[in-house]
């Protein structure tokens, strides 16, 4: 098993550095991301995640190279302003002049004819626009449905240069869409109040090709956390059979919607597409003498708890982050005792010192190999890839971690690991050689230290820094007092033990593992989500309601059970 763990190890490493994909352009879309999440979190007064947030930023930005050294260093300053700012109201303006620079050196490096991009998009819609206010004139309403879904849709494939250019005029556009739709979908449509509204977006639009700036920004701290509290308004009105109440509710989320979708655009895509397109028809159905309350309400909450699994985005602790070098290094101390504690029974005390060597070895290796496969894991070339990345790396580190707990879950008891220790003196006394038992210390260390290299680089993406080496460091400072312990009190420490503990917190951290990294592949459009109505969203041992995770999970019990059944036949 140990060997097997190894081998997968090393051929995972290799796969791993063989398949990352080459980039040839500068991508800053992941430093967006960093930037929406201090925003997010910085608004939700969730100063540490704002703060890591901050941190993957600069991390990310000090591998950036640009020959704009002006406006580089004008993201550099307001960086360093984001990063020192004492209040709340002081970092979000700082984050927010910082995705301003940010944009301002993507123009440097790819120059653009705003001018000249309205006139295309304008081109464009101007056809679009003819072919939607013909079909209103028609009073068809079937033929004016028709001809909102292809404005929407060609909309949707030509909003970026009003997004890029003006926040303001972009969602105000998209508001007035959306009212538009909800009108087209009342009981009873309203063919002049769609002319009306069809007429206010048509001068938004021109006043966007035109230069002009005449939307209003829409004012407020919005978050996910506002969708979630829309929602929840909006369902009680529901509830209390008060569906004009709710409707307007809805017409709020969709007013602020513009202001938070880049929140959900770019971590769920298949989302942002639901809610932008369904809000506005449950709106409208609210309002229909037939009101179908269940079938809304349940949409309303697949929504909330959609919006939540993103705003639940976990992250690992301290001790997720020690449990693993724990676990791996006290397998380490107990091979090396035993190796120690059969030189002092031969009488060759002197040559303690080759076990040490080997020790030291297998860890200065093991620290070389964490070194390259952070480079690898933090490389500019798989920017793009990162949560697909963590995802699956993640559960590869999940399924070793399992066949890590089977392997202590046999090692619970007295006569199994006294056996296992006999193994191990034999190989190196049937050896003959003080340079059999260093080796076995090293292969030792550095296996231990290979198996904690695939285990940590499925959480520490989603763990900050400073909270990663704090457990590593929290770690060694327990594994030295062990150390100390079992060296001095050897052969009095009921050791196996140890590893029944081991075992339950392996598997806690694998459970934990198994559902971050499927929830990762879910928002990232690569699973699919099936949401379990009624279920909360566990984030601290990564417990998601989707029947997806719950089946992953699910597979993890049922080997636990397995392997318990089959050791208790076996005792």
């Amino acid at each position: 098993m140990k060997h097997f763990l190894t081998r997968c190890s090393i051929v995972f490493a290799l796969m791993l550095t063989l398949a990352l994909p080459v980039q040839a352009a500068q991508s800053y879309s992941h430093l967006y991301i960093a930037i929406s999440d201090a925003l997010m979190n910085t608004k939700q007064d969730k100063e540490a995640e704002a703060e890591q947030a901050l941190e993957q930023f600069a991390i990310d930005w000090a591998k950036v190279s640009s020959e704009q050294k002006e406006a580089k260093a004008k993201v550099d300053e307001i960086l360093a302003q984001a990063t020192e700012a004492t209040s709340k109201d002081e970092r979000l303006d700082a984050l927010s002049a910082l995705s301003n620079a940010l944009r301002a050196l993507e123009k440097l490096e790819n120059p653009v004819d705003e001018a000249a991009q309205r006139a295309e998009f304008g081109q464009k819609f101007k056809p679009i626009m003819a072919d939607f206010e013909k079909a209103l004139a028609s009073g068809d309403i079937q033929a004016i449905d028709e001809a909102y879904k292809d404005f929407n849709s060609k909309w949707n494939k030509n909003e970026r240069p009003v997004r890029e250019q003006s926040i303001a005029m972009y969602g105000q556009i998209e508001t007035q869409m959306a009212f538009l739709r909800i009108s087209i979908s009342a009981e009873e449509p309203d063919v002049a109040l769609m002319q009306s509204q069809f007429a206010a977006l048509n001068q938004t639009i021109e006043d966007f090709v035109a230069g002009k700036e005449t939307a209003e920004v829409v004012e407020g701290e919005y978050s996910l956390a506002t969708l979630i509290a829309y929602i929840d308004e909006a369902n009680d009105f529901v509830n209390a059979g008060d569906y004009q109440a709710a409707s307007n509710k809805i017409r709020e989320f969709i007013t602020i919607w513009p202001s938070v979708e880049i929140e959900i655009s770019t971590r769920n895509g298949s989302l942002y597409t639901k809610i932008e397109s369904d809000m506005p028809i449950i709106a409208s159905d609210l309002l229909k003498s037939n009101v179908d309350q269940q079938a809304i309400t349940k949409q309303l909450n697949t929504f909330r708890t959609e919006i939540e699994l993103i705003q639940g985005d976990t992250d690992y602790t301290i001790w997720d982050a020690a449990l693993i070098l724990l676990r791996e290094g006290l397998e380490a101390l107990l091979i090396i005792l035993a190796l120690v504690s059969f030189l002092n029974k031969s009488g060759q005390n002197k040559m303690r010192k080759w076990i040490y060597v080997g020790a030291f070895v297998g860890v200065l290796l093991s620290a070389v190999a964490a070194i390259l496969m952070s480079t690898i894991l933090n490389s500019a070339t798989i920017d793009t890839n990162r949560e697909l990345m963590e995802g699956y790396v993640g559960l590869i580190a999940a399924a070793m971690m399992i066949g890590v707990g089977i392997w202590l879950h046999s090692k619970s008891s007295v006569v199994s690991w006294n056996r296992y220790i006999s193994k191990q003196m034999g190989n190196a006394i049937s050896s003959g050689s003080i340079f059999a038992m260093a080796m076995i210390s090293f292969l030792s260390v550095f296996r231990e230290g290979a198996e904690t290299l695939v285990f940590y680089a499925g959480i520490a993406p989603k763990m900050e820094t400073s909270q990663f080496i704090l457990g590593i460091v929290v770690a060694l400072l327990i594994l030295a007092v062990l150390a100390v312990v079992l060296f001095k009190a050897s052969g009095k420490i009921p050791i196996h033990k140890f590893f029944a503990v081991a075992t339950i917190l392996i598997y806690v951290l694998a459970f934990k593992i198994i559902g971050v990294s499927l929830h990762t592949l879910q928002l990232t459009d690569n699973l699919s989500t099936t949401i379990v109505d009624g279920l909360p969203v566990i984030s601290l041992i990564g417990f998601y309601p989707t029947v997806e995770t719950i089946i992953g999970q699910s597979i993890l019990l049922v080997l636990v059970a397995a392997t318990m059944l089959y050791k208790k036949k076996q005792a």
